[in-house]
C-alpha cells in the first residue's frame, strides 16, 4: 500500500548539524526531483508538490516501496532531507549561510542534518 505524506525537508533560518543555514529564497524555482531514501539508490515514490512557504520547503509526497511506507505510516521514519548544489553562500556567524541551491532530490530519511525538516502528516493513498 502507498501512503501520502506531507512535512518540511528544510526549514529557514535554523542551523543543522553541520552548522549549514538555510535562507528564504534559498529553493528558487525547485522543479521536479526524485524523492530518495538516505540520499541514494531507486526513487521510493514521487514529489508530488514542492514549495517555500513562510517557514521552509514545504512537501508532499507519495511513498510506493511497501516495506518504508509501512514504515513511514507507523511512524518509524519521520525524517525529511534534500540533496543540492550551493549556487550562493556566505559565510554568518553561525556558519554557512544557503542563499541559492540547485536542488537535486528530497529524501526520507532516519536522522535527519536540520531536526526540524520532518514529516507531519502521513495518509493512505485512495486515488
Amino acid at each position: 500500500m502507498s501512503v501520502r505524506f506531507a512535512g518540511y525537508a528544510a526549514v529557514f533560518d535554523i542551523a543543522d548539524r553541520g552548522g549549514d543555514v538555510v535562507r528564504k529564497g534559498a529553493f528558487r524555482a525547485p522543479g521536479a526531483v526524485p524523492l530518495l531514501w538516505q540520499h541514494g539508490g531507486a526513487p521510493i515514490g514521487a514529489v508530488e508538490w514542492l514549495e517555500e512557504d513562510a517557514r521552509g520547503l514545504r512537501v508532499i509526497g507519495r511513498v510506493d516501496d511497501p516495506v518504508l511506507a509501512a514504515s513511514l505510516r507507523d511512524g518509524g521514519v519521520t525524517g525529511l532531507s534534500f540533496g543540492y548544489r550551493a549556487r550562493e553562500s556566505r559565510l554568518g556567524p553561525a556558519g554557512r549561510e544557503l542563499l541559492q541551491v540547485a536542488l537535486a532530490e528530497i529524501s526520507l530519511v532516519a536522522s535527519p542534518m536540520q531536526k526540524l525538516a520532518r514529516v507531519h502528516a502521513v495518509a493512505p493513498v485512495t486515488d
